[in-house]
Order: structure tokens, then sequence, then C-alpha cells
């Protein structure tokens, strides 16, 4: 019997079978790789919102977590997949100097908004107003994260690429069981997948639709990430990742003419230098109506827990959901309410 069942193999799937593993518990992961929006997303963590230069949710607590994890997973692994990078906000006025400088006097920003300017260094980069920096910011490059704990999941036996049949799960008192597999819990992680689940469909998820352009340009030379009307993404090799749009409308996961256009307007006005484009891609965020994650087990079946809705800061947010969940499952710590499921319980009883 194992300790838990995980269907997902997206950030908060890996992100929690890896809490597990690291305190001795057994699990089997199931997913079918239909949720996409972890492959393609840029990884970049940063404690604060750029647009309104104020701290992200629970900046302090989320960050504490991130170099930790990441390394630890990285021994684990033998692979490097964690980059610190400096992110450089692009002034667009004098007064978004004056905004940054008040922001910076902050005790939650004085740690991760520096008070000395960055010059305009990089001729394909123009910066009449200068750039701030933000510190202890970098990214995490996903895919390689996921690809490689699921390759060394699936050696030990204990990762299928299969789809989850909803059907076949049979729910018992003190357990549950899948084709013949038993476990204590199941946990679902399945990103906007979640609105086929039987169990957890009628929670509040709102989809939001994001589309990037990876691209190349031998001649931009950028090595921190840029921030301005949009971000660039250094990805070596002289390639990079321009992002991205927020379309809460269409529901699809496919690209479009549209924001192609936005985002070449937007590339334009941040860099003067010739570039290619190499692709274009597009998925949808699983972010919630509230804007918070949604963790906790169902009000009706004890053993069916969910971890979902890391929104736009996956890679920021998972490690800490996975943290907060694994404790509340095994030392009986309360969930924050503002994350617990129980903030919708009444949904989930209809």
């Amino acid at each position: 019997m194992y300790d838990f069942i995980i269907i997902g193999g997206g950030l908060a799937g890996v992100t929690f079978a890896n809490f597990l593993e690291k305190h001795g518990k057994s699990f089997c992961l199931i997913a079918d790789r239909s949720q996409v929006a972890s492959l393609i997303a840029g990884g970049v963590y940063n404690p604060v919102v750029l647009k309104r230069f104020t701290p992200i949710w629970r900046a302090e607590e989320v960050m504490s977590m991130i170099e930790p994890f990441y390394t630890e997973i990285e021994a684990k692994t033998g692979v490097s997949f964690h980059i610190s990078m400096p992110v450089l906000r692009k002034f667009a006025s004098v007064e978004e100097q004056n905004n940054w400088f008040t922001a910076a006097d902050q005790p939650l920003l004085s740690g991760y908004l520096s008070t000395a300017l960055v010059p305009e260094t990089n001729p394909a980069v123009p910066a009449p107003f200068l750039f701030g920096e933000v510190m202890r910011t970098g990214r995490v490059e996903v895919k390689k994260y996921l690809s490689e704990c699921l390759k060394r999941w699936q050696q030990e036996g204990v990762y299928h690429a299969k789809t989850f049949d909803y059907e076949a799960l049979e729910i018992c008192d003190t357990h549950v069981v899948y084709r013949g597999v038993e476990a204590l819990n199941i946990v679902f992680c399945e990103g906007c997948g979640i609105n086929k689940n039987p169990y957890f469909s009628s929670l509040p998820m709102r989809p939001c639709k994001g589309e990037t352009l990876t691209f190349y340009a031998p001649d931009l030379q950028l090595h921190t990430i840029l921030k301005s009307d949009g971000s660039i993404i250094p990805l070596g090799g002289d390639t990079y990742i321009m992002g991205a749009t927020y379309d809460p409308e269409d529901l699809t996961d496919t690209i479009t003419k549209g924001a192609r256009k936005e985002l070449l307007e937007k590339l334009r006005k941040m860099v003067r230098c010739s570039f290619e484009i190499i692709s274009h891609q597009a998925a949808l965020r699983p972010t919630v109506a509230d804007r918070r994650p949604l963790i906790g087990s169902h009000p009706l079946y004890p053993h069916l827990w969910v971890l979902n809705g890391l929104g736009t800061r996956g890679v920021l947010n998972a490690p800490f959901c996975a943290k907060i969940l694994y404790e509340a499952v095994y030392e009986e710590k309360e969930i924050p309410k503002e994350m617990n499921i129980a903030r919708f319980a009444k949904r989930l009883r209809r």
C-alpha cells in the first residue's frame, strides 16, 4: 500500500512527490502530461510585483524555500536546472524611479529592491531612465526539473505515463484503490484538468491563457531577466523567451495571431537588434478566482486531497504549497484559511 497516489506530473505533483520522498513516504504518480502549462513556463522566481512595486503573496515564506529546495533536488538528480539571475526593471520615467525608491524603504521590500540604479550599458537595450535591480531572483528550467524527476521515478516503477480514469477509483473508509493499487490517500494535481474531476470540478478554477515567443538574437547579449511592458528571459545560446500574454477569455491552448502581434510589438519596444522567432507557445495557467492556491481534503471523502491553483508563479508557489499539504497530512497542521479549500466547502458538498 502506498502512502499517496499522485495525479499530475506538473510542478505541483512533482514537487509534492519530492516532499514525500524526502520524508520516506511512498507514492505512485500517474500523469499523461496533457496539462502543458508547467512545460512551457519561463520558470522565473521574483518576490516583487513589478507593475506596482509590491511584495508577492507571502513573499518571505515562499522565497525562503526556493534555493534550498531546488538545490536539494539538483543534488539528488545530478542535474543543474536552478539558475540565479538578476531581474532588471526598466524604468519608463523619473516618476517610476521615485516610486521604486519609496518601495525600497518599506520593510517587506528592502531586502529585494536595490537602491543602486543600474546604468544603460547594453546598446541593444535602450534605457534612458536606467534600471532597478530585484535581488534574490532567478529561474528554474522547469522542463528539465520535471523530466529528470519523472525519468528517475519511471525507472523505479512509480511513475506511470497514463491517463487517470476517475471511474476506476474506489473510495474506502480507510484508503483508496485504483485498478488494484492501494493507497492511504490520493492527491489531484491536475492544473486546469481539474475541470474534468468529478470530486473537485466545482472549485472556482479560472484558467488564464498565456502565450510566449522563443526567439534567437545573437546581438542582444542579455544576461539578466529584463522586465518592462513584458519580460525577456535568457535561455542560453543566444535564445530568449518573450512573454507573456494574459487572456482569461480564450480558454484554448492554441496559439493566436493576436498574441503574436502583441508580443512582437512589446519586443520591438524593448530591444534594438535583429531577432528571429523560433517558436510560439500557448498554455492555460491554473489560476483561481481569488488568486490563492487550492489545498485540502474533500469534505465528504477525507482521503481525497487536492493541490492546485499555483497560478502564474508556479515555480515560487510549488515548494511552499507542497510543504503546507505535507504538514497538513502528516503533522496535523492547519492549512491557512486563504489556501484551504474549506473556503469553498459548500460547492464541494453539492
